[in-house]
């Protein structure tokens, strides 16, 4: 099953965006477009709705929870996102044990929504 990495680029999280600069959630997809994650599709989105929690991505797939982290920061926690996006796509529920996930995953996590029943 094909696993979607939504990455919101229109955070700012929560600082002013300097014209002419992209915005951190910009930044962050950025940095995961050079780390590509075998079997994880990176996609861009307009907002998550988790603005006061900093930059934020979900990760889904058919009929495996979703999660939605916040909280990150778009020059240091790029590798830490790919690696729990890599453990997502290995996990055929979606739920990858919690001592097994990076901490930026174990300390941020925003939401967690059951798999959508055909």
């Amino acid at each position: 099953m094909a696993v979607t990495l939504h990455v919101c680029i229109t955070c700012r999280a929560g600082r002013p965006v300097v014209e002419g600069e992209p915005c951190a959630g910009e930044r962050l997809h950025a940095a995961l477009q050079g780390a590509p994650i075998e079997g994880v599709t990176i996609a861009p989105v307009s907002c998550l709705s988790t603005c006061s929690k900093g930059c934020a991505v979900a990760l889904a797939a058919p009929g495996r929870w979703t999660y939605v982290y916040g909280g990150i920061t778009p020059e240091s926690d790029a590798p830490d996102v790919a690696e729990g996006a890599r453990l997502y796509a290995g996990a055929p529920d979606g739920i990858v044990p919690w001592r097994e996930r990076p901490e930026l995953f174990r300390r941020n996590i925003v939401a967690r929504i059951p798999p959508q029943e055909a």
